[in-house]
């Protein structure tokens, strides 16, 4: 949903203009972005996505109370008021955490390390190239309630999308752990397992496309990482899925779960896919005509959601098993193994380290 320039009345009495955005849901836990980067609107909307109602002053604002109880004052927020906050506002929302003003505190980069004692939770993250983040974390190393991380490489400014420092890598790690926090404390809570179930019953069984998109972002990204299949947008994913993805699924094509892991913002299943080669399968063997043989073969997949919708699919497999299986690949002197990976995944008790030649001139020696 669209965000929207609000007034609001601070503690002392003062008038103030905040950026106001609302999770599409229309209600939800509260947040106070204490931000001045250029990148402000974008940084709320992002959380509204996250299923928050984001409160973002727009001029230096320190009154944290004045700005919740605006926020508080509103019908769209529903429950606790959280504070997230970069440079000095990150030093505002950990005050805010530790007078009790604020339920939690996230704060990015924060230009002071504030170590009074305070019963609301609070999260730091840091730049590794930052001089001042060892102080920093020093300070507040054992505080109760506070988790501190350090992005290793990491450069100041490491979480501003745009600017020649943003890193990528460390900067979804940061809005995950922050993320893990503002649900724990906060909500609101999504049922990401039913989420990831429907997803996968409209690509595996009903095969419907339209429905399929309507589980994901509107920007959602797909990435097959071993041949780098998939879309990165709505249009280039409508387009893989109807084309190259659900017709392109072999008719016997089967998933065994092995286990499956649920964080905060994403599912990671562990299964074993079995199916009989007798389609060209653009989304996994590219231009590799039907063989007719039949694979197994382990498979991982890890699923990133923002709010109740997808945002990403990263799948792994391992592509020189599937081509021994095939037939394409002479495995005689190579370290790798056919439908043999799979087996092993679903029972253990199958022997280890036979591709380990050296594991047979270990036997009895001293450990």
């Amino acid at each position: 949903m669209p965000g929207q320039t609000v007034a609001i009345t601070l503690a002392d009495g003062r008038s103030a203009a905040a950026y106001l955005a609302v999770p599409e849901a229309g209600t939800g836990p509260g947040l106070v972005l204490l931000d001045e980067r250029p990148q402000r609107r974008e940084t709320a909307d992002l959380f509204a996505a996250e299923g928050y109602v984001v409160l973002c002053p727009e001029a230096a604002c320190k009154d944290f109370a004045g700005a919740a109880g605006a926020l508080r004052g509103r019908d769209e927020c529903s429950g606790a008021i959280g504070a997230l906050g970069f440079g000095e506002g990150g030093r505002q929302a950990l005050i805010a955490a530790a007078n009790g003003e604020a339920a939690c505190a996230v704060a990015y980069e924060p230009t002071l390390a504030e170590t009074a004692a305070g019963l609301a939770p609070r999260l730091v993250h840091l730049a590794g190239n930052d001089p001042a983040a060892a102080a920093i974390a020093e300070r507040l190393a054992g505080l109760p309630g506070t988790a501190v991380h350090v992005y290793a490489g990491a450069m100041p400014g490491f979480a501003d999308k745009g600017s020649g420092r943003f890193d990528r890598a460390a900067a979804q790690l940061a809005h995950s752990r922050s993320i893990a926090l503002l649900r724990r404390t906060l909500g609101p809570e999504y049922d990401l397992e039913n989420l990831w179930e429907a997803h996968t019953t409209h690509e595996f069984v009903t095969r419907d496309v339209a429905a399929t998109m309507r589980t994901m972002v509107a920007e959602p990204y797909v990435n097959h990482v071993p041949v780098m299949t998939g879309g990165v947008g709505a249009r280039d994913l409508a387009r893989f899925y109807a084309n190259h993805f659900i017709p392109k699924c072999p008719k016997d094509i089967r998933l065994v779960p092995v286990s499956r892991t649920i964080g905060a913002d994403r599912v990671v299943d562990e299964m074993v896919i079995s199916f009989t080669h007798d389609v060209e399968i653009d989304w996994m063997l590219p231009g590799v005509a039907p063989t007719g043989r039949h694979v197994e073969i382990p498979l991982v997949a890890i699923v990133g959601f923002r709010g109740d919708k997808l945002y990403h699919e990263h799948i792994y497999w391992d592509q020189a098993s599937l081509l021994v299986q095939l037939g394409l690949i002479d495995p005689k002197g190579l370290p790798v193994a056919g439908a043999e990976e799979a087996h092993k995944m679903l029972d253990q008790t199958r022997l280890a380290n036979e591709l380990m030649a050296r594991w047979r001139d270990s036997e009895g020696k001293p450990i």
